[in-house]
């Protein structure tokens, strides 16, 4: 049988969807492979689970997204989160660090009417989750990987090295060393291919915490390189803030 594909959305901007219609060429090879049974952005047509891989965009802020995301949980064979805010709960968990309904009453005219949770949290705070393909947005190589190596019934190969193994790679001079240009890249998960320092700018930590982070310990590098207290913690909530901040937890 042929193996069929789902995309799921829960609060997201659309770029990691938008990451997978990008692949164009790859996308209509791989569209020979598998039935493409629910994607949204890209075709009305939907076909019911129960699906050999499902992807899921999006964290989970509303209670209505973890009764959802349960479903989709248990309609699939395999799910593999996509992007920043399915796999740490995106820029959206800066509500986690805030005052959700204070925000709602100042934001809203009818506050009673927005139905939301105090926190933004992962899918993997959830269910169970077979592989997370970080970044906001995700690198299509990345994508294309993933979904053969699932389709294929393998594990994928996605490096959990830091950015800087991939400036390495790519010959750029450290914008840290160099420069004194305040950097994630030694705590932050490849994927990227080091765009970021390759035009002389910081990493911001798109693709999140990498696989062997002593963020710590790079703390005292970023304030001897301008940045006050309040500036550290700005720098580390952006797009995986929840992420960062666990990693800075005792």
């Amino acid at each position: 049988m042929t193996p069929t594909l789902a995309v799921f959305k829960l609060a997201s901007c659309d770029g990691c969807q938008l990451t997978l219609l990008d692949c164009e060429d790859e996308l209509l090879a791989l569209a020979g492979r598998v039935e493409i049974s629910h994607f949204l952005e890209a075709s009305s047509s939907v076909t019911g689970g129960p699906y050999d891989l499902t992807l899921v965009e999006g964290s989970v802020t509303t209670a209505a997204d973890a009764e959802r995301v349960r479903a989709i949980r248990a309609a699939s064979r395999h799910l593999v989160t996509i992007g920043a805010c399915a796999t740490a709960g995106g820029i959206q968990a800066l509500r986690n660090f805030a005052d959700v309904d204070a925000y709602r009453r100042v934001v809203y005219a009818h506050p009673e009417y927005i139905d939301t949770l105090t926190t933004s949290t992962p899918v993997s705070a959830h269910v169970d989750v077979d592989f997370e393909l970080r970044g906001c947005p995700i690198d299509k190589r990345q994508l294309i990987e993933v979904i053969t190596a699932f389709l294929a019934g393998r594990k994928p190969d996605v490096p959990n090295h830091s950015v800087c193994f991939e400036c390495k790679r790519r010959g750029t001079v450290c914008v840290t060393v160099a420069h004194g240009t305040p950097c994630l890249g030694p705590v932050t998960h490849a994927g990227c291919g080091a765009l970021c320092p390759a035009y002389r700018r910081g990493c911001f930590g798109c693709f999140g915490p990498s696989g062997s982070v002593n963020l710590p310990a790079l703390i005292p590098v970023l304030r001897r390189d301008g940045l006050d207290e309040d500036d550290v913690q700005r720098f580390l909530h952006t797009f995986n803030a929840a992420a960062f901040d666990e990693e800075l937890s005792p």
